[in-house]
This record gives structure tokens, sequence and C-alpha cells, in this order.
């Protein structure tokens, strides 16, 4: 009896120590990642196989170091061996003609060129760079033969219509305090309307290239994405809004979300996220800003693309 216990004993000792051992070389394993820059996106990726593709839109002015810098996402996208592409294409509310067509062809030639794999893709987009994420997404859905379908998607404060967009900018002239404000309503009221018309008159054209129209409630620009994963984050601080623009919380991108996440899950879309924040909104160099990448909260994103992966 006594000489069973001692080979018990020794048993359970190598066994802890079996597992400590694991662990320890678990927590210790560094996996390389190769950067690739280039003139239209910058590419960071493990040298074997990634678990995910993640290929982030930035907004407006956004390029990939901005992103880099605004979203600090890749140390623990290393961590679970995710490529990321960071893109520099910008400037995009709407998509014309065959645009969404080229951007598919050029995103392509990215996971041709660096042997990504195609089966776990994901899309992230902040501000403007959400309608990319959403159209695009889109399109690829409904032209699987370029071989390109997201698993999910998520928008960080995203104007998903471009009317409400053009109203709230209308009323911010007449209110607004703030000449950062004042600069952007006045030109998102020129360029909108020199493009699409005055929706107080005619939203035909809106309805063509417009995410979602709040007013009729028209989501068929994305009706393709009812299976796909969808994240809205969206930090709906209405006193810091009022605070800086004047700008009431139904002149806020956070109100248009909500509606639309309202809107696609009436409609049978299997599986979308409306996700506010609080006091989250922070740009890299400090400044207090609702309208921020830094309002999503990392770990649970990449236990979310991980989730599908």
């Amino acid at each position: 009896m006594k000489n069973r216990a001692i080979i018990l004993l020794i048993f359970f000792c190598y066994a802890c120590t079996q597992r400590e051992s694991g662990n320890k070389v678990k927590k210790e394993r560094k996996v390389t990642y190769r950067q690739v820059p280039t003139p239209g996106y910058q590419l960071e990726k493990p040298i074997g196989k990634p678990n995910a593709v993640l290929i982030l839109f930035g907004g407006y002015p956004e390029v990939a170091e901005d992103i880099k810098r605004e979203f600090q996402i890749l140390d623990k996208a290393k961590e679970n061996e995710i490529a990321v592409v960071f893109s520099n294409y910008n400037k995009t509310l709407w998509f014309e003609a065959n645009e969404l067509n080229d951007l598919a062809k050029k995103l392509r030639k990215i996971f041709t060129d660096h042997l990504l794999p195609n089966d776990h893709v994901f899309f992230g987009g902040f501000s403007s760079g959400g309608i990319v994420a959403l159209l695009l997404s889109d399109y690829l859905i409904k032209n699987q033969e370029i071989g390109l379908v997201p698993k999910g998607i998520f928008i960080v404060d995203t104007p998903v219509d471009l009317t409400h967009l053009y109203i709230s900018s209308e009323k911010k002239l007449n209110g607004s305090f703030s000449e950062p404000s004042l600069l952007e309503s006045m030109w998102l009221v020129d360029v909108l309307g020199n493009r699409f018309g005055n929706p107080h008159e005619d939203i035909s054209e809106y309805e063509k290239h417009s995410v979602f129209i709040l007013k009729t409630g028209r989501i068929s620009n994305i009706e393709n994405l009812k299976k796909t994963k969808i994240r809205m984050y969206t930090e709906p601080d209405t006193l810091w809004w009022k605070e800086n623009s004047m700008a009431d919380y139904e002149q806020m991108n956070a109100y248009a979300i909500k509606k639309l996440s309202e809107k696609l899950k009436g409609s049978g879309f299997s599986n979308v996220e409306y996700i506010p924040t609080k006091n989250r909104g922070y740009r890299a160099n400090g400044q207090r800003h609702p309208h921020s990448w830094s309002i999503v909260e990392i770990n649970d994103l990449i236990k979310w693309l991980l989730d599908s992966a």
C-alpha cells in the first residue's frame, strides 16, 4: 500500500511538472511577423498561415499609418496570429459605377500576391471607412466568384445614411459655434448636394448610393449581408456633442446607426450587434472625442473574430 502511494505521488508530481512546462512553452512562444509596406496598403502577416485576415478602412483623411496610430490592434492581432491589412483607400462616402469592382479586384490581388487564406476574412471601418466595409462586403457576397466572402464586418461611428448626414450638417450650419464643425458641415452639404441634390426635395439618388435611408427604411444596398456577422460601434455621448458642435442626439451618427440595427434585426439579418460605448472615445494624442477608433474594445473584438475562425 505504501509503495502504491509513493508511485501515485511521483506520477502526480510528474504530471504537474509537464503541465507547468507546457504552459511555460505556450507563454513564451513568439510568432514571427512580416511587414509589407506598399503605396496602397500596409500588410502585417505571420510567417505561417494566419488564423484570420482583417482588412481595415480608415475615415475620410486616414491612411494606413493613421489607422495604426489610432487603432491599437496590432499587438493583440500578432498574439493571435491574425493578418492585418491597413488600407490607404479613403475619401469615399459612396461608390460610383465600377468603383466597387475595381476595389474588389485590388483586394483580391493582395490575397493572391501574399498567399493569404480567404476562408476567414473580416472587414472593419471607421467613419466613412465603415461605408466602404459594408458596401464592399455586400458586393463580394453578391459576386462570390471573386473569392472573398467576408465572415464578418464591424463599423465604428459610421454615417450610414447620407440623407441624414446632409440634413444633420445643414442643421449644424445654423447652430454650430465650433469652427471645425462648421467647416465640415459646409463641406458635406456642398459635396452631397452637388452629387445627389437636396434630399428635402428628392432622395432617389441618395437611395442608389447610401447604405441606409432612415426615412424610408431602405437597406437594399446591403441586402446580401443577411447571414454575415455585423457589429456596429458608436459612442452616443450627447453632452459632448452638444458642447462641441451643438448637435442633438437625432443629428448624431449614433442615432442613424441604432435605427439601422433595428431595421436589420427586423428584416431577418441573423447576427447584428449594436454596441453603444461610454467614455471610451479618445484620440491617440489624448484628446477626448467619441468619434474615434478607440471606442472598440480590442480583446472582445479579437474574440469575435476568432469565434468564426
